[in-house]
């Protein structure tokens, strides 16, 4: 499916509402997903060539009922279920209840839908692939191209977490209050992931999976109408904003990576970076400060200066040393030694980046190599350089990536360099 069709756009805003209607009539939250997948499928067909008809929700939600009783007398012809059958509407029949009975609250249900596929006793794997597929309405096999594996691995992925998920006897409601705050975090997580791996894809040919962060921003989006109040909420949303806002400038007609210095930002998108800044205020006005507003603040110093050479060097590293102290994690150290080099020179960043070579969630990973070879360059030391961009290329599985290290590595073999 497409997001940018006629189709597309409406069937994303309404999967969460008809797997919410299923679940509250039904239960079993695995069967009903699985029923609204397929009027999804339904709809792609049948929308793109008679339109999209004038009730879209009681649409989807009629033909899911339907499905899920196909579905349970395939069941019953196999298991003996007469119990099963007799609770379904007969499949030829319209549903009598109407999309308000069956669905009472959108936000409410988009909100549990997102609590629920972010469930703990679910792998970050499995979160991410289940919240693509229930809350954002992908098929099994965009979330499997999307993450580079067959689709029959991501089925089964999908199938095990919803398993997971009854085997824990999670139920179609809120978490309690004392359990929302951490809860929250998870699924703001989660959220943050499928946006960064839409917007820096961690393999593959393409930097950049527009389908991946437009469906992180409508859903984060959608968690902040449930939650207007929140400001962890409002600044992720403001930090993809800002962030999203470069792509049209993130690389040239081959598809090569450029740098941030060097973007042209006459290129970003102005309605994006204006929404962004205005939400970073709003969230910045609440505090306590945490780490989605205080990366949103990062973002914001960069989108506010005219030009690489006008960045508020100083103010951004002041910024990643109190997310250091909230959020600490090396990829937050990796960032702060680059903005420490910007403000304060080279050798300030590379004795940040000591420390990592000792970490083994960051010593192997292609990025700390990359940030090495950048300040050791800024440095004056080409050679050193030079074998930091060149280990970095070995180490990635991004080919825009790994095109633009060897660029780089290639441009110091140069007498010139």
């Amino acid at each position: 499916m497409n997001g940018d069709t006629e189709v597309g756009a409406p069937l994303r805003e309404l999967i969460p509402q008809v797997v919410g209607a299923l679940v509250r009539r039904y239960g079993r939250f695995d069967e009903c997903e699985d029923a609204a997948q397929d009027a999804l499928l339904d709809a792609i067909v049948q929308w793109r060539r008679d339109g999209v008809p004038g009730n879209p929700l009681g649409w989807l939600t009629r033909v899911a009922h339907r499905r899920l009783a196909d579905r349970a007398r395939s069941n019953i012809a196999r298991r003996r279920r007469e119990a099963t059958v007799a609770a379904m509407a007969r499949a030829d029949e319209p549903v009598e209840s109407g999309p308000a009975e069956l669905h009472p609250s959108d936000q409410d249900d988009s909100l549990i839908l997102l609590f629920l596929c972010c469930h703990p006793s679910l792998s970050p794997s499995s979160q991410l692939a289940l919240t693509l597929r229930a809350c954002g309405g992908l098929t099994t096999g965009q979330i499997a191209r999307a993450f580079l594996v067959p689709e029959a691995t991501m089925a089964q992925r999908i199938s095990r977490a919803k398993q997971r998920i009854r085997a824990a006897g999670a139920e179609f409601e809120l978490p309690p209050p004392e359990d929302r705050p951490e809860r929250l975090g998870v699924v703001l997580h989660v959220l943050y992931l499928i946006f960064n791996e839409g917007y820096t894809s961690t393999s593959g040919a393409e930097l950049h999976q527009v389908e991946l962060t437009r469906e992180a921003i409508r859903l984060t989006r959608a968690l902040r109408r449930a939650m207007p109040g929140s400001p962890e909420v409002t600044g992720l949303l403001a930090l993809m904003l800002l962030t999203d806002a470069r792509c049209p400038a993130r690389t040239d007609d081959d598809g090569n990576l450029i740098p941030l210095a060097e973007q042209d930002r006459t290129r970003w998108d102005t309605a994006a970076l204006k929404e962004g800044l205005a939400l970073t205020t709003k969230a910045l006005a609440r505090g306590p400060m945490g780490p989605y507003q205080l990366q949103a603040a990062i973002a914001a110093v960069h989108a506010e200066a005219p030009s690489a050479d006008e960045t508020d060097w100083r103010q951004i590293v002041i910024l990643y040393r109190l997310l250091e102290q909230v959020s600490p994690n090396p990829m937050v150290t990796l960032n702060h030694a680059v903005a420490a080099a910007m403000a304060h020179g080279p050798q300030a960043g590379l004795d940040l980046l000591h420390p990592l070579g000792e970490d083994d969630r960051v010593a192997d990973h292609h990025r700390l190599h990359a940030v090495r070879g950048h300040l050791l360059e800024m440095a004056g030391d080409h050679d050193a350089a030079r074998e930091s961009y060149r280990e970095a290329a070995r180490r990635t599985a991004s080919l825009p990536e790994r095109r633009f290290l060897e660029f780089r590595a290639d441009r110091l073999s140069k007498p010139n360099g």
